[in-house]
């Protein structure tokens, strides 16, 4: 993955942000679109290419692009930096491998520590009640 191409390959759109905000927010497009077209990028292997379908199968359009809002600024160009930051986290944590999980066995000490616990417990619970002398 070649951050430079793809960085290239994003589509930025300047929108009119929405809510409160008086005469400057009528006239000024601050919001950032980020769009990223996945079936058509170059900067990604085949193999990465699959693990992103998967992975963002509920993020994507039909035409498989990847489509990112950002209005968290006044400024366009802090937007712009903040989809794009955005856009980085979020493939490298869709690209990132899971560790395979060894399934592992609780220790012997541990499972008798555990059911002893579970003893004394039941028998503080017991000491409450109430005593019948009958």
């Amino acid at each position: 993955m070649h951050k430079e191409k793809l960085l290239k390959e994003l589509l930025f759109k300047g929108i009119r942000s929405s809510g409160s905000g008086g005469q400057h927010v009528n006239k000024v497009s601050s919001k950032i679109e980020l769009t990223y077209n996945l079936e058509n990028s170059n900067s990604i292997s085949e193999k990465e290419r699959a693990l992103l379908y998967t992975r963002w199968s509920t993020r994507l359009t039909k035409e498989n692009n990847l489509i990112l809002h950002c209005d968290e600024s006044r400024s366009q160009h802090r937007n712009k930096e903040l989809a794009i930051k955005r856009f980085l986290t979020l493939l490298q944590n869709a690209i990132k491998v899971d560790k395979i999980r060894k399934a592992t066995k609780p220790s012997r000490s541990s499972v008798l520590k555990r059911l002893e616990n579970k003893k004394t417990k039941s028998l503080k619970k017991t000491h409450r009640k109430k005593q019948n002398w009958d």
